[in-house]
């Protein structure tokens, strides 16, 4: 896939293509139709099937306090574009040049000039340039003058009814709802950070864990214990997860993710890993003495063991 992250990174003799135009916070089902409808179009009419995208939030720059919480990086993201056989990524830099586009410059510089669109797919909400003064129909207008067509994307809805959006999946995680967030996203939730030194206290009990650096790659879900997979180099092994400050203990970190490895005992420290998450086991809990603690880690090491023999291997 390539990649440009600047207008004029993109070769003169790009496209012609066929474009969408969204943050894809998550790649999920939602966003995958999308992709789905883009790359059939590419096909259909020999076009670049291309993904216009920011590198955050427009809130982050508007009102950050008010700004959600991304599901994934933007390394992430582009991962996920690249998987789904996007052949081009453009992302932008959301800022206040950008932002104080005119929705007819927007349109020139990005879809005309640069990516010379042919098509471009956009939900009927879909709004662009200053103040969000660009809509569907003024698209359609410029498609007409410039020579490309807009397509109107429906909403994908799950069972409930309810459209599929990264807001669901942030509800999802927040309440340690792993399987809807895996439905929504099409696979299971994954952080990525690097492993750091702990406290060692799970090695004293017989649990060694790895512990992620604070503020990891992807969206942590709710305080609990998971049964997940920890994949290092390629090779994926199965783990009891826990995330939250362990408050058997005195002055541990709030938010803090730990992979106990079943079976393995691998030298992680210094190691990007991806931790990913397949079923809540159980809330955080204070046990009111350290032998209760080891019962319960016990305890949940065979439910993870349950619960991975009929899951699937990220």
């Amino acid at each position: 896939m390539e990649f440009f992250t600047e207008l004029g990174q993109i070769p003169a003799d790009f496209g012609p293509s066929v474009v969408t135009i969204g943050k894809f916070d998550g790649v999920h089902c939602g966003h995958r139709a999308v992709i789905a409808k883009l790359l059939e179009m590419a096909d259909a009419h020999g076009l670049v099937p291309t993904v216009v995208t920011f590198d955050r939030h427009p809130l982050a720059l508007f009102n950050p306090a008010a700004a959600p919480e991304s599901l994934v990086s933007n390394e992430q993201k582009v991962e996920k574009l690249r998987d789904a056989d996007v052949a081009a990524t453009l992302m932008i830099t959301f800022d206040d040049d950008f932002r104080s586009q005119a929705p007819d410059a927007f349109v020139r510089s990005v879809l005309v000039n640069a990516l010379h669109a042919r098509a471009v797919l956009v939900g009927s909400d879909f709004r662009y340039g200053i103040r969000g003064e660009g809509t569907v129909a003024t698209l359609t207008e410029a498609g007409r003058e410039y020579g490309f067509d807009v397509v109107l994307v429906d909403d994908v809805r799950a069972e409930e009814g309810r459209r599929a959006s990264s807001t669901w999946i942030r509800e999802a995680l927040a309440a340690g709802d792993i399987a809807v967030a895996r439905e929504l996203l099409g696979a299971a939730p994954v952080v990525r950070s690097v492993v750091v030194p702990g406290e060692r206290r799970g090695r004293e009990l017989g649990f060694p864990t790895a512990n992620l650096r604070p503020k990891p790659e992807g969206l942590i879900p709710a305080d609990g214990v998971y049964a997940g997979w920890l994949t290092v180099d390629g090779t994926t092994y199965p783990a009891a997860i826990s995330i939250g400050n362990n408050p058997t203990f005195e002055g541990v970190p709030a938010r803090q993710v730990e992979a106990y490895v079943l079976d393995e005992d691998i030298d992680l420290y210094g190691r990007t890993v991806e931790v990913a998450f397949v079923e809540r086991l159980r809330g955080m809990v204070r046990f009111d003495s350290v032998d209760e603690l080891i019962v319960q880690l016990a305890a949940d090491v065979d439910d993870t063991r349950r619960v991975l023999s009929s899951a699937q291997r990220p």
